[in-house]
Order: C-alpha cells, then structure tokens, then sequence
C-alpha cells in the first residue's frame, strides 16, 4: 500500500470508519446514510454534502469503486485498499481501547 494513503487516512475520522463499513456491501448514498445512523443508533447521522464530499475523495483515491449498476442508482463498494484501511484501522482502535482499558479499570 501506498505510504500517501497511510498518512492521509490513518488515523481515519469517524464518519471514514463507518462510510467504509457500509459500504463493505454495495450501496448506494442513501442506503449508506440509512445504514451508519442504525449502526450507531443515531449517534451518526451523515448529511448529504458530507457524503458524497467523502465518497468522492475515497473514489479518487482508490479507497472504494463505483461498480455498474442495473438501476441507474450509483452506488459505492469498498476496494481492497480500502479494506485494509479499515483494518488497520479497526487495530488501531482495539490497541486504543485495550490501553484505555487497562488504566480505567
């Protein structure tokens, strides 16, 4: 992988993390907003210009595709760049977790 994306993505922001989780299957914009505000009960609730501000960029950098669509929708799919960027990623946050874990309790 290219160190550039290591930089830029990694430590990644919340709305990265979870655009790239939803998107781990096709979906298309609306679906992935539908999809982070259940997935964090509300805690996230991605606006339309943050989104496809984000999915442009993650697109232009090769973080997730556009594959062809039979509806006309457009819809995004995680690369397998992306996918270990969410890996590093999702480390990065348990290691994290662990040390906040291991002084709080």
């Amino acid at each position: 992988m290219d160190d550039s994306l290591l930089k830029k993505y990694i430590p990644m922001t919340e709305t990265t993390y979870y655009t790239l989780l939803a998107v781990t299957e096709k979906r298309h914009g609306y679906a992935i907003m539908q999809f982070v505000n259940e997935l964090t009960e509300g805690r996230i609730q991605l606006g339309t210009g943050t989104l496809y501000t984000m999915v442009g960029r993650l697109n232009a950098d090769g973080v997730i595709s556009i594959p062809p669509s039979e509806d006309g929708k457009k819809s995004y799919l995680i690369t397998e760049i992306g996918m270990e960027l969410l890996e590093i990623e999702t480390k990065r946050l348990e290691e994290q977790l662990d040390d906040g874990k291991s002084i709080l309790t």
